[in-house]
């Protein structure tokens, strides 16, 4: 029989993984705490911009400049705007060091930044898991495609994918709903790519919104998206996958979950004779005051950062450098995706063709670079997304009267964008670790971050602009002009690595099934787990990783429990 403050697991953050393992142990009838950080916000009730016009911001929905000032890191953010400042840590509210300039974009609230995501979700392949090995960088992921395959399709089936099967074979195909589809454009780019290439393929983007409402979705109080393109407000239809909507009412209505929000995680706590963790210590957002929560099972997904500086501050005579730091790595080996390079252009024709509506996903090109083999002056590769789109109007003259107003009624010429989103290699120069002298407002000490480009980066970013300059020509496209943007690591919101998943307890600190080698009943699965990045948006692996880790926990800690 539990007591008060004890529970069968404790789950610390309630962002996209949080909300996964919350849903997993609530639904297998285990008594589960989430502890979140930050303020409550639920479903529908707090989306307070949702159903706003833009004239119905004071600021037309601009970034006041006051508000660009005081927020300098998280004003970089595409996301940071008017009617979204509400779901985003401000500057000042958590300090942390910038040993090399790192812009940390943070979420704390209920459901994190599960609900200011860009919602692409694309499957690694076995290209991504064994890319380690075979090419000599970090270690060897303990895990396969095979492992993780089946908790994609559970996961899929419950968020609501939208995508097509293509058979790529370096981008598994998924559970799809029916996808967003191409315009006239990228239709014409994607039949040219197909007739100039045997090793790329443009893909429908894969994104977590319901087109096609499932019983599961409908039981979830879900339906489809209305492609309003305004996500990062909170979708009030359920329309796209984030933890208020989905995972965690779904957890609640077992009648299992306690979610204290408020809840500022201080440390794991660790008992020497048990060997192994029994609870955690809290710190009270609003009295300050300190409490303790003790569990059979810990999940720590308080996203990548967070994660790592939780335990670097889990202290104890067994762990005086962290909880599970017996290699000495913990915080190391921070990765990010690179998104320094970009490309525009002009297509001649297509007059006749428009698009409609909004979609909250774009067309992209699975990683063709250093998959299979190494054939390149760097290591790994990128993934290329892209959009084609209608300028408003042949604006000409002073921008004033009638003919200015008639002009923006006629379309323009279209346009063709593109990015990379590349692997960055870990290293473990790259890393943060604890402030010896400088505190947060609640007494923990500050996040150093240390993490930079490498000239691996700048050279795979440079091979994404020569590629993608002659998918894009030989695709008709005109006056294409190259952009390095130079953004700081981080912006990317892909932060990953530091509590790296490998075999070997002397190079990795958690193994195949995302537990604490030397901690066993701790488990990580968010961000900070990752042995390398691939070049796929991350988030659905760290939701199928922590769906099948909570299926390890309950049968190795929970079944039989009374």
């Amino acid at each position: 029989m539990l007591t008060d403050n004890q529970y069968d697991a404790i789950v610390i953050g309630s962002g996209i993984s949080g909300g996964w393992a919350a849903k997993e142990f609530c639904e297998q009838g285990f008594k589960t705490l989430v502890l979140e950080r930050g303020r409550d916000v639920k479903h529908l009730k707090d989306y307070p911009t949702a159903y706003l016009d833009p004239w119905q911001f004071p600021h037309r929905n601009q970034l006041p400049k006051s508000v660009a000032e005081e927020n300098p890191i998280a004003a970089r953010c595409y996301a940071f705007r008017e009617d979204a400042l509400h779901f985003f840590t401000k500057d000042k509210e958590q300090p942390y060091i910038q040993e090399k300039p790192f812009d940390w974009i943070r979420g704390y609230q209920v459901g994190g930044k599960s609900l200011t995501w860009a919602r692409q979700v694309q499957r690694w392949s076995d290209f991504d898991f064994e890319g380690p090995a075979r090419d000599g960088f970090a270690v060897d992921w303990p895990i396969r495609y095979r492992d993780i395959a089946p908790w994609y399709s559970h996961v899929e089936r419950f968020i609501g994918v939208s995508g097509k099967k293509e058979g790529n074979a370096f981008m598994p195909d998924g559970e799809f709903l029916p996808p967003f589809e191409l315009n006239a454009v990228e239709q014409m780019i994607q039949q040219e790519v197909a007739r100039n290439y045997t090793d790329r393929q443009v893909l429908h983007g894969r994104c977590a919104h319901v087109t096609k409402p499932q019983a599961v979705h409908i039981a979830q109080g879900r339906t489809s998206c209305q492609a309003r393109s305004l996500c990062s407000r909170g979708c009030p239809f359920g329309g796209y996958f984030s933890s208020n909507a989905s995972t965690l009412p779904w957890a609640a209505k077992t009648g299992n979950l306690t979610l204290r929000p408020g809840s500022i995680v201080e440390s794991i706590l660790y008992d020497e004779g048990k060997g192994q963790a029994i609870g955690v210590r809290i710190i009270d957002q609003q009295t300050h005051e300190r409490q303790e929560f003790y569990a059979a099972v810990i999940f720590v997904n308080a996203s990548a950062l967070a994660t790592n500086q939780i335990l670097l501050n889990s202290k104890s005579k067994r762990f005086p450098n962290g909880l599970g730091n017996d290699s000495g790595l913990l915080g190391k080996y921070i990765a990010f995706h690179n998104y320094m390079g970009r490309l525009s252009g002009e297509v001649e024709g297509f007059e006749d063709s428009y698009y409609y509506g909004r979609r909250p996903t774009q067309p992209l090109i699975p990683n063709f670079r250093n998959v299979a083999k190494q054939e390149a002056d760097f290591l790994r590769g990128y993934a290329l997304f892209f959009s084609a789109y209608r300028t408003r109007g042949q604006q000409e003259g002073d921008g004033l009267g009638a003919a200015f107003k008639d002009a923006l009624l006629v379309p323009g010429r279209w346009q063709v964008s593109m990015m990379m989103q590349g692997e960055t290699i870990p290293i473990a120069e790259n890393h943060v670790r604890l402030s010896e002298t400088e505190v947060d407002p609640y007494g923990m000490p500050q996040l150093v971050t240390s993490v930079g480009y490498q000239e691996n980066d700048f050279k795979s970013m440079e091979d994404f602009l020569t590629q993608g300059t002659a998918i894009l020509e030989k695709a008709g496209v005109k006056n294409i002009k190259q952009h390095r943007n130079q953004q700081n690591p981080g912006l990317d919101i892909h932060e990953m690595g530091g509590a790296r998943m490998g075999h070997d307890p002397k190079t990795s600190i958690l193994n195949a099934h995302n537990q604490m080698h030397g901690c066993p009943n701790v488990y990580v699965t968010d961000g900070a787990c990752m042995t390398s990045t691939g070049t796929q948006n991350p988030s659905i692996t760290y939701m199928a990783l922590t769906a099948r880790a909570v299926h390890h926990a309950v049968k190795l800690f929970l079944v039989g429990r009374e």
